[in-house]
This record gives C-alpha cells, sequence and structure tokens, in this order.
C-alpha cells in the first residue's frame, strides 16, 4: 500500500507564550500543499511480528533511524494493537529543516497507512493522540484541508481560506534551520493576533501587513539568504509572501502563474511552481 505525504505553508505563525512543560502555545494557520514524499509498506512475513524493516531513498534524512517519525509510528501503534511484521520504504522529496512539516507529515501517513493496511481500527480521539505525540503538528496531517493550529499547535479548527486557483511559487535555499533554535530566539507575543479571521475575511494581496510570522525577525538575521529569497518573491509579483513555519524555505502566493527563475532551480536551492 502506498500513500503520499503532502507538505504545508504556514500563513502567518504567532507564538504567543512559553509553557511549564517546555513547548509554546502558538496560533497559525497550516494549508497543505501539493508537494509530497512517496511511503510504502507491505506485510512480510519474513520480518518478525511487531517489527519494521524501514528503508528510504530521495533526500537525505539527517538524524539516527530511530529518530524517524514513521519508526516512531509504528511504535505508537505497537503500544495499542499487536501488529506483524512490515517493510516500509520512505522517498523523500519534501526538504527536511525547511519548514513544510515532512517529517511530521510522513509520520502522520506513517501511522494512517498501517492502521488501514492492518485493520487496527484505531480511530478518532486515539489516533489524534498517537499523532500528537509524535509531534506537535502532526495531527494536522490527519486531514487534508487548512486549520488554524493553537495550543502547541495540536488544536485545529478548521478554516475557510480562499486559495483555490492562486498560484504557490516555493523556494527552498537548501539550509536547514532548526525548530528549537528559532523558538529558543523567538520572543512572545502574549497577543493573538487573530490570525484566522484576518485570512478568512481578505484577499491574499492584503495580508502582507496583517498576516505575519513572528519567527522571520530572528530567521531573516542569522540566514539573510531567507530574506532575500523572500523579498526576491514580493519583487517578482507575489500578491504576499513570507517563511512558512520556523524556515528555511520561502512562499508567495501569486493570482496569475508566475515565472520561476531558473537560478532558483540550482542546488543547493530547490523551488517548485504549483497551483493550489
Amino acid at each position: 500500500m502506498i500513500v503520499f505525504p503532502h507538505a504545508k505553508i504556514n500563513l502567518g505563525l504567532n507564538v504567543l507564550r512559553k509553557r511549564d512543560d517546555g513547548f509554546h502555545d502558538i496560533e497559525s494557520v497550516l494549508v497543505p500543499i501539493p508537494l509530497t514524499d512517496m511511503l510504502e509498506a507491505i506485510v512480510d512475513p519474513s520480518v518478525p511480528d511487531g517489527a519494521v524493516e524501514f528503508t528510504s531513498s530521495g533526500t537525505s534524512i539527517p538524524g539516527s533511524p530511530s529518530s524517524n517519525l514513521c519508526i516512531q509510528a509504528v511504535a505508537a501503534l505497537r503500544s495499542l494493537r499487536p501488529m506483524l511484521g512490515i517493510r516500509m520504504h520512505l522517498h523523500k522529496v519534501i526538504p527536511t529543516g525547511a519548514g513544510l512539516g515532512g517529517g511530521s507529515s510522513d509520520g502522520t501517513h506513517a501511522l494512517m497507512l498501517l492502521n488501514s493496511l492492518l485493520k487496527l481500527e484505531v480511530e478518532g480521539r486515539d489516533l489524534h493522540n498517537l499523532a500528537s505525540g509524535l509531534g506537535s503538528d502532526c495531527p494536522f496531517f490527519l486531514s487534508d484541508r487548512p486549520q488554524l493550529a493553537e495550543g502547541r499547535g495540536e488544536q485545529l479548527t478548521p478554516v475557510e481560506v480562499a486559495l483555490k486557483g492562486w498560484w504557490l511559487l516555493l523556494v527552498n535555499p537548501g539550509i536547514h534551520v532548526g525548530t528549537q533554535e528559532v523558538y529558543g530566539n523567538t520572543k512572545p507575543s502574549n497577543i493573538s493576533a487573530n490570525i484566522a479571521d484576518t485570512l478568512v475575511n481578505s484577499a491574499p494581496d492584503q495580508w502582507q501587513s496583517s498576516v505575519k510570522n513572528c519567527m522571520e525577525e530572528y530567521v531573516f538575521d542569522a540566514y539573510p539568504v531567507v530574506k532575500q529569497l523572500r523579498d526576491a518573491l514580493k519583487g517578482n509579483g507575489a500578491a504576499y509572501a513570507a517563511m512558512s513555519g520556523s524556515g528555511s524555505s520561502v512562499f508567495g502566493l501569486f493570482k496569475d502563474e508566475p515565472a520561476l527563475p531558473v537560478a532558483w532551480t540550482e542546488l543547493p536551492m530547490r523551488a517548485w511552481k504549483m497551483q493550489l
């Protein structure tokens, strides 16, 4: 069985406060985008019950194999249900450390894939809790629609953001920006930015001055190329341009199909053009 874990972008990101548990309360609208990895799993009788043989290809994945969220998803499901031996392969396209949620999407889609493949019948709140245990933004990937993320990212409310037909130009500069690093250098606002209300009640060409990612201040200073790319998107005619999540990817929204500068496709940079 094969699934295609999708990436996300953040429309606005406001860090409200640091919590006693070490996480942060945030508010951000997450939007799924059609940039995907590929994840396949099969039952293999040669693999012991409850075990997983995991391989990957494509973009390299940093860290030890045990830290991969696909493998952690197997362990999470195994805590609730007995499982057969699984062979799993991930082909990685979404860049890591890029603010696109690729690892979180892989882990959550592994949960859903194995739940369906093995007919484990883990549903509703139990599935949400397993996803939340993998990572703060993992529950978002249980569905395929824009949502307001609150709490540490696991409290989700559907949002009607009118982006159908808009073009997205997504650029990754080929640098890894650590989430913990950015959170540790972002000053909490302690006040709601009402991001969802703004997005629902106005068009993208009205967002630049009001839909802010508060993590941009640190990242733009520490990694100037990220700001340069954001500014280049605006200069290229984007109605709205911003950094996604904690970076390093930036994106622009265009009413009409934009040109894709050749320089943005030359490694280590990567760029994608897609219609929402």
